[in-house]
């Protein structure tokens, strides 16, 4: 039978880090007299990025690339101590949009390598995220990805050993690492509060869903973007065939030969627009239904950061 229907994933697409971290790239836009410099993606995803750029954002990958005293937003991914030691050097005026949820797991590493502890952390090494968060205690903090991590992870103290975790990862991998942490350091002591953050475990409970009512997932996010990554990885952890797509146009016709219904879900750094091109495509291609599949609602905001205030010198409103 040919395609009928659609099932759209709820919650999907920006979560709270995200919108802020674009609210403020706009404000500073908007407000600022002068070039406004962004190091690195402000997000993972390279549509959002395109828009902002044409826009006037101006995207680095350093902060050499910035001439001495301008205006600086680092992205949401955070930046380790040295990137701010770095914008300091060339006097900067540094807007900082780290997701706070990003900003709690910083803490909690500076907090547990002043009280002694070895911290692993669960994540992949070559991660923005995880690349600022090692850089608090870049000597005390060991980074493993998997299960078979551990078996070679050597500790000063197996007494004295807590596991942080990246944001964006899959939530039924990362308890697999901490059950294999834990066999090995049996007094292994977990995040005071779960680092995965809110939308990526909703997106995720979400997709477990979709997977029971649908022949194929299309997951839309970049391919940088650990939190689509891992939406597509749960997908077919439930045997559903997944893809992960950057847009509409990634979407090869044969993946929807004998496929009576398609869910649709979106990264936490993927807009909506993207969501709906790829609703009228597959309208396009037949499906005359399309239902949302409205597991919970999602009500987190995050205030602002005070430096639009203090660098803009304006009022920022949140």
């Amino acid at each position: 039978m040919p395609l009928n229907k659609v099932l759209v994933a709820k919650p999907r697409g920006f979560c709270a880090g995200v919108v802020r971290a674009i609210d403020i790239v706009e404000i500073a836009l908007a407000r600022a007299n002068e070039p406004v410099y962004v190091r690195k993606e402000i997000v993972h995803n390279q549509h959002v990025v395109e828009d902002l750029r044409a826009r006037g954002a101006i995207f680095v990958e350093e902060l050499n690339e910035i001439p001495d005293g301008g205006l600086c937003i680092l992205s949401a991914h955070g930046v380790s101590p040295e990137v701010h030691a770095q914008a300091c050097a060339k006097h900067l005026r540094v807007i900082d949009a780290t997701c706070p949820l990003v900003t709690k797991v910083h803490n909690e590493a500076l907090r547990f390598t002043r009280e002694g502890y070895s911290i692993v952390l669960i994540g992949h090494d070559d991660h923005d995220e995880v690349i600022g968060t090692r850089g608090e205690a870049p000597d005390n903090i060991h980074v493993v990805a998997e299960p078979g991590d551990v078996a070679d992870l050597k500790l000063p103290n197996s007494d004295k050993v807590v596991y942080l975790t990246q944001t964006t990862l899959s939530v039924d991998d990362t308890q697999e690492v901490a059950d294999a942490l834990r066999s090995k350091f049996p007094r292994l002591t977990a995040p005071p509060k779960d680092d995965i953050c809110y939308a990526t475990q909703n997106r995720q409970t979400a997709v477990k869903q979709l997977a029971k009512h649908v022949d194929l997932i299309l997951v839309i996010g970049a391919a940088n973007s650990s939190n689509s990554i891992r939406l597509q990885e749960v997908a077919e952890a439930h045997n559903v065939r997944a893809y992960l797509i950057a847009d509409v146009t990634k979407i090869d016709p044969a993946w929807l030969n004998g496929v009576q219904s398609v869910g649709v879900t979106a990264g936490a750094s993927a807009p909506e627009v993207l969501v709906n091109q790829v609703i009228d495509y597959l309208k396009e291609m037949g499906a005359s239904q399309v239902d949302e599949l409205d597991i919970m609602d999602e009500n987190v905001h995050f205030a602002l950061p005070a430096e639009l205030d203090t660098v803009l010198g304006t009022v920022a409103v949140s």
